[in-house]
């Protein structure tokens, strides 16, 4: 059985990776939710705080006035998946 854990991070990898692909968001938004990507799975830090600066740049994107709704609403989902691991 796969961990809870991998499977929520698997999860939040798919939606940063929709996000990241989408050429109908922002240059810089895919940027971020690619760099969040790496920075969630770099082995430098300790889970917890890797999910709590990725949760920090996704608010910091989800904030941006010109992130169409669709997106703010992928960003939001991983947020609150990110949120429940910590």
């Amino acid at each position: 059985m796969i961990n809870t854990v991998d499977k929520k991070l698997e999860q939040v990898s798919t939606l940063l990776d929709m996000l990241a692909e989408d050429t109908s968001v922002p240059r810089n938004i895919r940027k971020g939710a690619k760099d969040s990507k790496e920075r969630l799975f770099g082995q430098h830090e300790a889970l917890d705080l890797r999910c709590a600066s990725v949760v920090s740049i996704l608010e910091e994107l989800s904030n941006d006035p010109n992130i169409p709704l669709h997106a703010r609403t992928l960003i939001w989902n991983a947020t609150s998946i990110l949120e429940s691991i910590k």
